[in-house]
């Protein structure tokens, strides 16, 4: 596919894909015009660089929808003075994004091969690159004006909300009973609390889903 197919591919799915779900922010919008997605697929999934769906990266991992990031960010409403985290970076994606909406990015992955394909894709970004586990998020870069955990999670842990900013926001799609739910999360003082926006499709992502009970 030439550059020109992609730039067509990338407008059509701005329109198809976002403008009709709801991600309605200028800034938002524009950051998916600029950032090319074809540079954070597997090259042998090119073709599904801007398709509406989850695509495969291997290890169990999948690159996330563009409905899912755009709705997130839009609720999240990032500022330009905002220091973000992205938990689950995988290929680099979604911190490219965001990389074009705040002041600082820093961005977590805890996968070997997608962290490098990662680091070679946000060449010339703007992004802090941390390879470590995903739950444990990134003290070091603390406190947060924004957390975007790119995927599914049955619950935040407590070292990431600790790591939010007083009036902070942490933006996720929660799972229950199966169904993702894009949330929206607030810090005030010693408090923190979910929100639920609209149901979507997102990818699910490791250690963020409670423990089973035994049952016989």
């Amino acid at each position: 596919m030439t550059e020109h197919n992609f730039e067509h591919m990338r407008r059509a799915m701005v329109a198809s894909s976002l403008r009709t779900t709801g991600v309605n922010d200028p800034r938002v919008i524009a950051a998916f015009e600029s950032v090319p997605r074809e540079g954070f697929v597997p090259r042998d999934r090119v073709a599904m660089a801007y398709a509406d769906a989850l695509v495969p990266l291997g290890n169990g991992r999948d690159l996330n929808n563009p409905m899912s990031l755009g709705r997130m960010l839009t609720e999240a409403a990032p500022q330009p003075e905002d220091r973000a985290l992205v938990i689950g970076a995988a290929t680099g994606y979604a911190a490219a994004i965001l990389a074009e909406l705040v002041a600082s990015v820093v961005a977590v992955e805890e996968d070997p091969s997608l962290a490098a394909a990662a680091k070679v894709a946000l060449t010339g970004a703007h992004v802090k690159f941390i390879e470590g586990p995903l739950e444990k998020g990134y003290k070091a870069g603390a406190p947060y004006d924004l957390i975007l955990i790119d995927g599914a999670v049955e619950f935040v842990p407590e070292p990431i909300v600790a790591q939010l900013a007083e009036n902070g926001r942490l933006a996720a799609a929660v799972l229950d009973n199966g169904v993702a739910r894009v949330a929206i999360g607030r810090r005030g003082g010693a408090g923190f609390a979910m929100a639920p926006v609209s149901d979507v499709a997102s990818a699910i992502l490791p250690g963020f889903l409670k423990p089973r009970g035994f049952t016989f």
